[in-house]
Parts: structure tokens; sequence; C-alpha cells
């Protein structure tokens, strides 16, 4: 595996020193936080393709208004009684 060493200094590093668990390594702090990112980024960009497959897909856009208009506090009645 491939390491990277990055410099960080300055206010940087004294805000990044302030916002870690304290019993928290700064480089294990700054991996979690680079990890979130990739993931919210991740996430953001499959928003973004689901919202083009819906804009895209009438059957699939369909669905989702009828499901919008669904009544979910009301509990289904019984069929039969």
């Amino acid at each position: 595996m491939r390491a990277t060493t990055i410099k960080v200094e300055g206010a940087l590093l004294q805000e990044l020193e302030r916002l870690k668990p304290a019993r928290q390594s700064l480089a294990a702090f700054v991996r979690i936080v680079l990890e979130r990112e990739v993931q919210r980024q991740k996430l953001a960009d499959a928003g973004r393709r689901y919202a083009e497959f819906v804009r895209e897909s009438p059957e699939e856009s369909a669905w989702l208004d009828e499901w919008d208009r669904a009544d979910l506090a009301t509990p289904p009645k019984r069929r039969g009684r």
C-alpha cells in the first residue's frame, strides 16, 4: 500500500487538534475526516445520478408520485373481515 505524508500547519493544524477527540491521534482523525468526505461525495454523486434517472424514466417518476400521495399514517384496512 502506498502511503502519503501531508504537511498540515498553522491555523489548520490548530483547528484539527481542537476538533479531534482527546484520545485519538491526529493522523487517525484526519484519515476519518477524509474517509467521510469521500463517502459524502459518493452519496452526493449517487443522488445526482438517481435524480437524473427519475427525470429520464416516466415509470419511476410515476411510481414516486404514487408513493408521495400514499397515506402512510393510517393503517391499511384488513380485507375479508
